[in-house]
Order: C-alpha cells, then sequence, then structure tokens
C-alpha cells in the first residue's frame, strides 16, 4: 500500500514539476539574460535551467524544484490548498489572483513538502517567483510557519528555497506582520534544536531577506543570486553614490559572511544532502 501512495504522489510532482518546466523552457532563438548568446531549450532543459555558456542560473518553479531535489517517490505536499484572499479590497487585486493561478497552476507563491534527500527525511519549500514574484502574503507567511511548526513537532530538519521581492503591497501591514510570525516560528524551533537549511537563490529581496531567508543555521546561495533588503538602484539613488561591481550578489555576500556557500544548482542535491547527514550524525533534535 505504501509504495502504491509513494508511486500517486511521485506521479503528482512529476506532473507539476512538467507544467513548472514547460513554462520555463526558454523558445529558439532566446537570448540567455545573463550572456546575451543564444541557448536552446533543450539545453537549458539539460542544464537545469543553467546556461551552459555562460553559468547563468534562470528561475525555476516550486514544483520543479522539489522534483530536482526529492527523491522519487517521498514528495508529500503540505497545506496545498492555503491561498490568499484580498483582505485590503485593494484594487484589481482579486483579479491579478486569479490570473496567476491560472497561469502558474498555484494557490500561492510557496510550495511546502514533506520529503527525502538521499533517504534523509526533510520539510522543504520553495518560495516560486511566476506567483507575485514570490512576494510574502499573509497566505504565504501561514504556509512557511506552518512548515516549521511541522518540522518542529516531527523533529525534522528544515530546507527553505526564497526567491522573493519582498512583502506583497497589495496586503499591507498583514504582509509586513509575516516577518515577525516567521521569524518567532523559527525562533521557536530553534528552542528545539531543530536545523534550518536556508537556500537563497535569485532574486532574494525584502521583507523575505529581513525575516525568515537569513536565520538559517547554514545559509547557501546560487551563483549571482540578488541579496539584500533594498535592490542596487534604490540605494544608489538614495546615497547617490556608484556601488563597487557585483554588489549584493552572492559572491559579494559570500565575500562579507553574510552567507555560508555559493553552490551552483548542479552541485546543490548533494551539498543538501550531505548537510542532512552531518545534521543526523550530530543529533541536534536528538
Amino acid at each position: 500500500m505504501t509504495s502504491i501512495f509513494a508511486q500517486r504522489r511521485q506521479k503528482l510532482l512529476a506532473m507539476k514539476a512538467f507544467r513548472d518546466g514547460r513554462t520555463h523552457v526558454v523558445p529558439a532563438g532566446t537570448a540567455c539574460p545573463g550572456c546575451g548568446q543564444t541557448v536552446s531549450a533543450g539545453a537549458l532543459v539539460q542544464a537545469q535551467y543553467v546556461c551552459p555558456l555562460c553559468g547563468h542560473h534562470l528561475p525555476l518553479g516550486g514544483y520543479y524544484r522539489l522534483s530536482t531535489i526529492l527523491d522519487p517517490g517521498s514528495f508529500r505536499e503540505l497545506n496545498p490548498r492555503i491561498t490568499s484572499t484580498d483582505p485590503l479590497h485593494f484594487p484589481g487585486y482579486q483579479a491579478k489572483l486569479e490570473i496567476a493561478r491560472k497561469k502558474t497552476g498555484l494557490n500561492e507563491a510557496v510550495v511546502t513538502a514533506v520529503g527525502t534527500v538521499d533517504g534523509h527525511k526533510c520539510v522543504a519549500g520553495v518560495l516560486d517567483g511566476r506567483f507575485f514574484l514570490g512576494s510574502m502574503s499573509a497566505a504565504v507567511g501561514e504556509k512557511i510557519t506552518r512548515a516549521i511548526e511541522y518540522a518542529g513537532k516531527t523533529k525534522l530538519p528544515l530546507v527553505l528555497f526564497s526567491a522573493s521581492g519582498g512583502a506583497r503591497m497589495q496586503e499591507g501591514i498583514l504582509s509586513l506582520m509575516q516577518m515577525a510570525k516567521t521569524s518567532a516560528a523559527l525562533a521557536r524551533f530553534d528552542e528545539k534544536g531543530g536545523f534550518f537549511l536556508s537556500i537563497l537563490t535569485n532574486p532574494t529581496t525584502g521583507g523575505v531577506t529581513a525575516s525568515f531567508a537569513s536565520l538559517g543555521d547554514v545559509i547557501l546561495a546560487e551563483p549571482g543570486a540578488l541579496i539584500g533588503f533594498a535592490g542596487p538602484r534604490v540605494i544608489e539613488q538614495t546615497i547617490g553614490q556608484t556601488l563597487p561591481e557585483g554588489f549584493q550578489r552572492a559572491e559579494f555576500q559570500l565575500e562579507h559572511g553574510f552567507v555560508d556557500a555559493v553552490v551552483p544548482r548542479s552541485e546543490l542535491r548533494q551539498t543538501i544532502s550531505q548537510l542532512l547527514a552531518l545534521h543526523e550524525k550530530g543529533g541536534r533534535n536528538g
């Protein structure tokens, strides 16, 4: 019976990942955003949407990302029905939510799940930049908080991939409150001895950077990821100075101690597996 359920879960994830992948396929003749060179869709798919010419990491959808990290048959989604409402009756917000849902097939900008990486069980979550730029709504904050609490209850490590433009302005203070909510949940998780691996992808900015994304026991980043609170253009306009080359990129943040390592996408699954294995041997949750 267990194997039947595992097969169904994997089929579900595969279907959703295939849909995610289709939305990320770059048509023939489209230039890579990093180097400007033409890259075939087939080459990008083969390289997990990393340009084979310059190494530029293109964004990944939530389900697609999970399909590249979790073991086949281990995916079990958490709280898939939680979705945003329109609490402030913001003009046009409800219509934009419907468009985002139809375009992406997502209910919200984050996917959370239980699964294994090389047999190491964990709770995993991915912010999906296709849905309102991965912005943090009340629903996103709730899903992340529930994932953290589930990890604490089941004594599992937590792995979160961030990709966000920050708080969702259409929900005002209710969105900003999620910074404190998720941070408080992580503080309780830490008190229980939980292990949190935070992985920053392009871009991770605003309230997400200022809350849960920066609170990992280990913080990794994909190459070239923009990581910061305000964007470089806003900072330049504010201080009236030209910023150094590569400012706020993953490599800059590594040099200045904000992240622990910059890991290419091709090595990410193995790195996560090694960190989870070390955590299990350390027995922090034991």
